[in-house]
């Protein structure tokens, strides 16, 4: 059955008399609606159906999660959605989503931006996990990616597909896509100069060099903390960390998005990874939003954005 949105409350209000709690509820298979919960126990109430007739029209698939063993012995929580109208004994490409943060998470949670269920109902297995740096497994496991974002956060990712290629029959690993946004674009660029696993990438508001991406940024705080220092202080970090340090190990086709908007990681960035793409000969193609920040906000827009993302994978993936 559909996972119970009112299990992650967000929003709410409590009635003068404590009795009645009404508040917004969201899952990774339903959109944001209003619930009411009694104070003496029992189901929760829903207040509004908005979502309904769309959802009814599709299906949507609950989330598995697996832990993965990472080469260290952390444990790396991982969410799997497997895809639309999925068939035992039949495989499925596979798709590797890389969340931004880097101190975030992906969680049993709804969003209008990747949302997997539109890979899934795309014909993929999409797989994303939460390396080291993701928030909610304790303050150890998110500080172990300061100093060191290329290292033991891939070495999660990298364990996380050999288990897919391993351990889920129904996974092509000969068909692997990864893709990601802001830190999840640096993982990506990084994957690009460290790996040829995969058939095709997406890269989306990815830093790609870190010392001009230090000079650009709006949020100083954050390279400097990452770092332990700027780029004249501690030039060796910022260049071994940097994916354009390894620009002549780039083979994997791979398309870059940016957002002319974006003060985070400003679109030099993308243009820069495009610009290396372009000399190292490697597939590429390059969408740029001249109204877009670090997140595609408008429906348009990111209805281009999933159509534009999807054939770039099935071109590499599904067609080879």
């Amino acid at each position: 059955g559909r996972f119970d949105a009112s299990q992650r409350p967000d929003d709410m209000q409590l009635t003068h008399d404590g009795k009645m709690m009404v508040y917004t509820g969201q899952s990774a298979v339903s959109p944001v609606e209003i619930y009411r919960a009694a104070s003496t126990g029992g189901a929760p109430v829903a207040l509004t159906h908005l979502n309904d007739p769309t959802l009814n029209q599709y299906q949507l698939t609950i989330p598995e999660e697996i832990m993965v063993d990472a080469p260290d012995g952390a444990r790396i929580h991982t969410f799997v959605v497997k895809p639309w109208g999925y068939q035992e004994g039949r495989k499925y490409p596979v798709l590797m989503l890389i969340h931004g943060g880097p101190q975030g998470f992906w969680g049993h949670a709804w969003s209008y931006r990747w949302n997997p269920q539109v890979f899934a109902a795309a014909g993929y297995v999409v797989v994303m996990p939460n390396p080291r740096g993701s928030t909610g497994y304790g303050q150890k496991f998110i500080d172990e990616i300061n100093g060191d974002w290329g290292g033991k956060p891939f070495d999660d990712i990298m364990a996380v597909a050999d288990y897919v290629v391993a351990r889920m029959p129904y996974a092509d690993a000969s068909h692997m896509a990864a893709a990601g946004a802001s830190y999840g674009g640096y993982m990506i660029d990084w994957i690009l100069g460290h790996t040829q696993r995969f058939k095709a990438l997406v890269t989306h508001d990815g830093v790609y060099d870190l010392t001009s991406e230090f000079g650009a940024t709006e949020e100083l705080w954050f390279p400097l903390w990452e770092n332990g220092g700027t780029p004249w202080d501690k030039p060796a970090e910022y260049q071994k960390w940097s994916p354009s340090s390894y620009v002549k190990d780039f083979h994997t086709p791979t398309l870059v998005v940016h957002g002319e908007l974006d003060f985070r990681v400003p679109y030099e960035q993308g243009m820069q990874l495009f610009t290396a793409l372009q000399m190292q000969k490697v597939p590429s193609k390059l969408m740029i939003f001249p109204d877009e920040g670090h997140w595609v906000l408008k429906p348009q827009n990111s209805l281009l954005w999933y159509r534009t993302v999807l054939d770039w994978i099935d071109s590499w993936v599904k067609k080879q």
